[in-house]
């Protein structure tokens, strides 16, 4: 294979005039992933609470809220929800608000669609890993709560969410690390994250390996800490002698 390797291209100033090199350009990319990755986590953590709750309420309304949004946004492919939430949903909004968002700064716009797409598709499916976390909890730990005198709500929120949020937290780390590789398909609405970055990079160096070895790095980079934060998470939180604590 005649290859000419150029690891020395990484510190070469960029080709568009801007103060930075192409691994300033990595750079970037690594830390708007991380970005992405954290935000869109906090909101699919939220979301997949908040419908996880409702799809175990013993009433119908929220038992059907619950499932249709994860009937909806789990078996829509998420490359088609960017696009929705990026070209479709502005124009369904009243006018003085979708001109407002498609006002602002090209970047601020490919974040903040990105952040609300990959949360909401992973909030649908962490909502599956809650209410089976829930589910799979002794009914008596529900009239427990309920026999102490609390409320149904504060059932949930001292007795029920505690003890099930806890016991999900290997799936959840699963989620989070799926978070982060998903996060590389902002990168078809012009998020440049490490995927979008590498693309370009190729575009302007013509050194494809060079530019894909180090966003694969940046890749394993985060994993590896996620997984680190998941698991320093799951030794403060374990309840001895729970599900093999």
């Amino acid at each position: 294979m005649d290859y000419q390797w150029n690891w020395g291209m990484l510190l070469e100033p960029v080709a568009t005039g801007e103060p930075s090199t192409y691994l300033g350009w990595i750079i970037s990319g690594f830390i708007n992933t991380v970005l992405l990755t954290v935000c869109a986590w906090l909101l699919a953590l939220a979301l997949g609470i908040a419908f996880g709750v409702m799809r175990t309420l013993p009433g119908r309304l929220p038992r059907a809220l619950g499932t249709a949004y994860v009937s909806v946004f789990r078996n829509i492919p998420l490359i088609v929800q960017f696009f929705i939430w990026f070209y479709v949903a502005p124009e369904m909004l009243p006018v003085g608000a979708g001109d407002w968002i498609k006002g602002q700064e090209p970047a601020i716009q490919f974040f903040v669609v990105s952040v609300f797409a990959l949360g909401v598709y992973t909030g649908s499916r962490v909502c599956e890993q809650v209410r089976a976390g829930i589910t799979a909890l002794p009914r008596g730990q529900r009239m427990a709560g309920q026999a102490m005198g609390f409320t149904l709500p504060q059932t949930y929120r001292y007795v029920l969410l505690p003890v099930a949020l806890r016991n999900i937290i290997p799936p959840l780390t699963s989620e989070f690390l799926i978070i982060s590789k998903n996060s590389a398909v902002a990168s078809t609405i012009g998020l440049l994250e490490l995927s979008g970055q590498a693309r370009q990079l190729v575009d302007y160096t013509s050194q494809p390996y060079e530019s894909f070895i180090c966003v694969t790095l940046g890749y394993i980079v985060l994993n590896f800490l996620i997984i680190r934060l998941m698991s320093w998470v799951r030794k403060t939180t374990r309840l001895p002698g729970l599900l093999g604590d």
